[in-house]
């Protein structure tokens, strides 16, 4: 019997209906995993390929057959707003089955959550925030509403790895799963994974069941990308100095990579194979797509860069993604204001996680609209899978951090029969005169090749980090078990926390340091009968709805004009000032920071915005396809004509200087008469940190090295009375001996990097930093690699 053959009758009634031709390759291959097996499903395919379909349509088959005495299903999205969006998606699918669909996030009525406390049933959709409340918050009802739990589904699998945020997670659904007596499947869902196997093994860790990871043949797909380059103030990069050759495609071609499976034969359905995870067999072809003109004129003083993106989104709609929300809000506003010099109206709408729900969903309802030619500028908040309507394309301005980030936001256009398509935008100040050597090069733009290149000869993408001592983690969800639990022994807390999976690497001794800090701080107390609970500093840290966040918060202020909330600020500047938020500036009529509020009034004009740090994990794979992309002679086809030259200019720039021949360049002498160096290691974040304080504090010293500048990741200068032999030298002998990665710690260093790390001995987090944060494995053999090419000159 075939899958769809086993589907209930008002999936098969809910197909027909929306004349679906046949069922797609990942429906058939989850279909056979969740019927036929017992074991958790990750499902990996691309964006728009109908994962959530593929996943739901077997579990509303099971409810369907066999209806569940509770919740039978929880689905756990990483915003509110794709809880949102799905939430009517599957709505519209369950309605005429009598299945219930529930969400449960801030932003949900009273009513609604009171509905389903009272009878709990089908579906529930819910952040991990807003799951840690419902354990926290309504812990004797968790038995009642989860008795006949049966899946929990996991939504952008990938965006919930990051950071403690995965860990929180995998954390909530053991301890739920406890609570109610339940074991519960787990099927992950994402586009963009670059180890299913760890991710398959992270899924099922402490559940003593096997993850499946169907292996699918995709039809072909046709991508189109573009990457263009601006130097902030003309003139651009001297398109009239490249070397063409016969075959080269015109400046103003954007790429169209074919990407298809010989082994698929056309017309035939695809086949779901369920099997271990294993290189796809993938050809790719570029070839031209047709060329497309500009369809608006900016102003003659325009940004080149913002220009160029102005004059190609009118008559299109299209997602501009920016990598902060500090350049979201200059981007939008300077977008405005280029339509406001030209008499037309503004078709620029803004998107990020600093902007209130109403601001952000009326920008998704606008868009929606397939009558209207907007635009929405957006930061990681439209990575996900959020419905704004038809996409034609999208613009990345500067290269983003990751293969991950970069196949989801592509992934967002594409969709109804269109191919997908990016247009990278890349933009930098022009070198002066006395710019070193290393600042000459264009970073974001090799990066930007290296993404694309790394995926379309390897499928690559960034593999995630689950080895880490969660330190942090460690003492929210000590803090959390005590304040839903109430009292509990030391034993009965260590039993409850130390055998959640995700503090495998915590030892007793580490627990038992950080309970007695704890106790100290008066975070925790103990009872007369030895029993531990919630102290009276911990009472007012559970009791905020932020505790259920582990992820770092700016301590914010909520901008008011009138009664309109219009989003969040950090820093909020004096009564006077002004501020840009929401794609407009507003004047601060006044501060009220004992209730951290912000009045504002709308003015005109152009300031920048701040909403805190934003930092980018970079991973060496990446850096090391950048180094290629200077040593190689292609002209990638996804190349404009200004980028073409950049790339030509610094092609030469790195051959003249051998700047990719050895890790260590001499810049010359500075202006004091000292010999000044630059390192380029060629690393990821982590490992580069790694290197720069293992320089820093084992070898500057012996070396003579002041003046350490980095540019994490890319390089680092300084000053040095040594020569390049006995940086060498003395480097490897360093990394060699290095035995303990505390060592690489400064006397006095905590390095707080986590939301709860204030609350954790200074001792753990030293010890997590080394051995968690810092990759000095992969340090250690960039450093060796350079031992043996010292000995092998």
């Amino acid at each position: 019997m075939s899958v769809f053959d086993r589907y209930a009758p008002f999936v098969q009634d809910f197909i027909y209906s929306h004349e679906w031709e046949s069922l797609r390759g990942i429906q058939v291959a989850a279909g056979e995993a969740i019927f036929d097996t017992d074991d958790h499903v990750l499902l990996c395919a691309s964006t728009a390929s109908g994962k959530t379909e593929a996943a739901f349509f077997p579990i509303l088959t099971e409810f369907w057959e066999r209806p569940p005495a509770s919740v039978g299903a929880l689905y756990i999205g990483p915003t509110k707003a794709l809880i949102n969006d799905q939430f009517y998606r599957l709505t519209d699918l369950c309605e005429e089955a009598g299945i219930s669909v529930w969400h449960w996030h801030g932003d949900v009525s009273a009513s609604h959550k009171a509905r389903l406390m009272r009878r709990p049933s089908g579906i529930l959709q819910i952040t991990p925030e807003s799951l840690e409340a419902l354990l926290m918050r309504r812990h004797a009802a968790i038995s009642k509403l989860f008795c006949d739990l049966r899946y929990v589904v996991i939504d952008e699998v990938h965006a919930l790895l990051r950071q403690d945020r995965g860990g929180q997670c995998l954390c909530l659904i053991e301890r739920l799963a406890r609570i109610a007596g339940v074991q519960p499947r787990r099927i992950g869902l994402s586009a963009t994974i670059g180890d299913p196997e760890a991710v398959g093994a992270f899924l099922a860790a402490g559940t003593g069941r096997g993850t499946v990871i169907p292996r699918v043949e995709e039809p072909p797909r046709t991508w189109r990308i573009s990457m263009e380059h601006f130097y902030n103030t003309d003139p651009q990069a001297d398109e009239g100095q490249i070397q063409t050759s016969g075959n080269s495609l015109d400046a103003d071609v954007v790429a169209v990579e074919t990407i298809s499976n010989p082994r698929q034969g056309r017309g035939q359905p695809p086949r779901a194979v369920l099997q271990p995870a294993g290189r796809s067999c993938l050809s790719t072809e570029v070839a031209p797509a047709p060329d497309e003109g500009p369809t608006d004129t900016a102003p003659a003083n325009a940004d080149p860069g913002i220009g160029y993106i102005f004059e190609h989104t009118r008559g299109h709609k299209c997602l501009i993604f920016s990598n902060s929300r500090e350049e979201a809000e200059e981007v939008c506003t300077t977008l405005r204001a280029y339509c406001e010099f030209n008499g037309e109206p503004d078709r620029f709408l803004i998107h990020h996680g600093n902007l209130s729900a109403a601001i952000r969903e009326s920008a998704e309802e606008r868009m929606r609209d397939d009558a209207s030619d907007l635009s929405i500028v957006a930061t990681a908040t439209l990575e996900l899978g959020i419905d704004v309507g038809r996409l034609e394309r999208a613009f990345q301005i500067d290269a983003p951090f990751t293969v991950s980030g970069f196949l989801q936001r592509m992934g967002r256009t594409g969709r109804r029969e269109r191919p997908p398509e990016m247009w990278f935008v890349m933009r930098e100040d022009q070198p002066e005169a006395r710019t070193l050597l290393p600042e000459t090069i264009p970073w974001k733009l090799l990066q930007g090749i290296a993404l694309v290149q790394l995926y379309r000869e390897e499928r690559w993408v960034e593999p995630p980090n689950l080895d880490r001592l969660p330190y942090s983690l460690l003492c929210h969800q000590t803090l959390a078990t005590l304040a839903s639990e109430g009292e509990l022994s030391p034993a009965q807390l260590a039993s409850r926390v130390l055998t959640l999976t995700y503090f495998h690497r915590v030892t007793a001794d580490d627990f038992r340091e950080l309970l007695r800090h704890l106790l100290r701080l008066d975070f925790i107390e103990q009872t007369e009968s030895g029993g531990l609970i919630v102290g009276l500093a911990g009472e007012r840290v559970t009791s905020s709805y932020k505790f259920f966040a582990v992820f770092q918060e700016n301590v914010e202020y909520t901008v008011r004009c009138d009664s309109t909330e219009i989003g969040t600020l950090c820093a909020p500047p004096p009564p006077g000032e002004k501020v840009a938020i929401a794609g407009h500036v507003w004047i601060v009529d006044e501060v009220d920071h004992e209730r951290h509020l912000l009045y504002v009034t709308q003015v005109k004009g152009k300031v920048p915005a701040y909403f805190g740090d934003v930092a980018g994990d970079i991973n060496t794979h990446i850096l090391e396809r950048m180094r290629r992309v200077l040593e190689e002679h292609e002209a990638y086809p996804y190349l404009m004509g200004h980028a073409r030259a950049r790339l030509r200019q610094a092609r030469h720039v790195a051959g003249s200087s051998h700047l990719t021949e050895g890790p260590l360049v001499c810049l010359g002498e500075n202006d004091k008469e000292q010999t000044m160096w630059c390192l380029l290691p060629w690393l990821g974040t982590y490992a580069f940190l790694a290197l720069e304080r293992l320089v820093k504090i084992k070898c500057a010293a012996e070396l003579g090295i002041k003046g350490v500048n980095s540019s994490r990741p890319y390089f680092m200068t300084f000053v040095m009375k040594e020569n390049e032999q006995a940086f060498f030298s003395v480097v490897c002998d360093a990394a060699e001996r290095l035995e303990d990665p505390m060592e690489l710690l400064y006397p006095a260093e905590v390095p707080y990097f986590e939301k709860y790390d204030e609350l954790v001995p200074e001792s753990l987090i030293r010890k997590g930093f080394a051995e968690g944060v810092l990759d000095v494995a992969g340090m250690k053999a960039r450093v060796a690699e350079w031992g043996r090419r010292l000995l092998e000159a």
